[in-house]
């Protein structure tokens, strides 16, 4: 094996730079990126120093500069269960993947990092992955596929995510071979300063007994729920104190434990936690921090935008610990395979 020279990669639905974060960490360049989203635009910009204002829809590829790696987290709604599930039906975004297909297919870099929902793997009783993996096999690539947990790369979130890696090396990346860290709470990660917490009244919430609150497969403790309403249909009269009877903006969960997924939808940031006998929000630096995003990053705008724009994005570590992979197996394989073949329409 022998060493190459630094690999440049373009940042595609860009987001505030998730990708950006982790690819930059491992010594490889930016030489494109781009977004649609208006506050995505402004909060990259004031991070990055330029503008990704770019509807990958209507992008050439053939106007792109050359890359090595293409990395990106394609529109997760129309496969995720909080969405309707129209897939590749979603004229909007369902279709965009394709769009990412072409620009493989045009400019045939060395490699691929995508992410999407975990649900995508069984979307449309499967037949969504074996379209996305055979088109991106037809175009040369050896595709592998893993769904990687936050919380095992050493940020306090329970957010499970299918990854693709792609190249055209032959190479079989082995997921097996990251390093992990997994984290068992939030209590190292929250914020010291008390002065700045949105504390809610008792008289807000209801928690349950301390014999109650068990640690679940997840890493998660349920720890209660504010008194709001509940959900209806299916609820078990005896159980009602169960999380799964409490709409997730209501449910409260101990911070001697890890915090479920943060999401694109929650603009109100109405993440709750139990810490020292207290109840409280989250702030929205701890929110950047349960992602992985480094402590001077720029924040701009409305509050609620940032929530979204964190919800959305993808963590850092783990992107972090795959690039740093792909430098050490797939960039340090002599030669490269070309398959110039395409299925997709021009």
């Amino acid at each position: 094996m022998e060493a190459t020279a630094s690999k440049n990669f373009i940042d595609l639905f860009a987001g505030i730079g998730g990708f950006r974060q982790g690819l930059e960490g491992n010594g490889f360049s930016c030489v494109f990126s781009a977004d649609n989203h208006p506050h995505a635009i402004k909060a990259y910009a004031a991070n990055y120093g330029e503008d990704p204002s770019c509807d990958i829809s209507t992008l050439n590829p053939a106007s792109l500069p050359d890359f090595d790696i293409a990395c990106g987290g394609f529109p997760c709604q129309p496969f995720s269960k909080a969405g309707k599930g129209e897939g590749f039906k979603d004229q909007t975004r369902g279709t965009l993947f394709f769009n990412l297909a072409q620009i493989l297919e045009e400019k045939k870099p060395e490699a691929f990092i995508f992410e999407n929902v975990k649900n995508i793997f069984t979307h449309d009783s499967g037949n969504t992955i074996k379209t996305i993996i055979s088109t991106l096999e037809s175009l040369g690539y050896n595709v592998s596929t893993a769904v990687l947990n936050a919380r095992d790369f050493g940020v306090p979130q329970s957010r499970e995510r299918v990854f693709f890696v792609g190249n055209r090396a032959g190479v079989d990346f082995d997921f097996t071979t990251l390093q992990r860290t997994r984290v068992e709470s939030m209590i190292d990660y929250l914020d010291e300063d008390k002065g700045q917490f949105e504390w809610l009244d008792e008289a807000e919430y209801t928690l349950l007994p301390e014999s109650d609150r068990k640690l679940q497969k997840t890493g998660l403790i349920f720890a209660g729920y504010r008194n709001k309403a509940g959900r209806v249909a299916g609820v078990n009269p005896d159980n009602l104190h169960h999380s799964r009877n409490h709409k997730q903006p209501n449910r409260i969960y101990d911070a001697r434990g890890t915090h479920p997924t943060f999401s694109a939808q929650e603009k109100s940031g109405r993440y709750f936690i139990l810490h020292e006998g207290r109840v409280r929000r989250l702030t929205i630096e701890e929110c950047y921090r349960f992602m992985g995003f480094p402590e001077d990053f720029l924040r701009i705008g409305p509050k609620g935008e940032d929530y979204a724009r964190i919800g959305n994005s993808v963590c850092v570590p783990i992107i972090t610990e795959i690039g740093r992979q792909l430098k050490t197996t797939v960039f340090t394989q002599k030669g490269t395979h070309d398959n110039s073949s395409s299925v997709l329409a021009s």
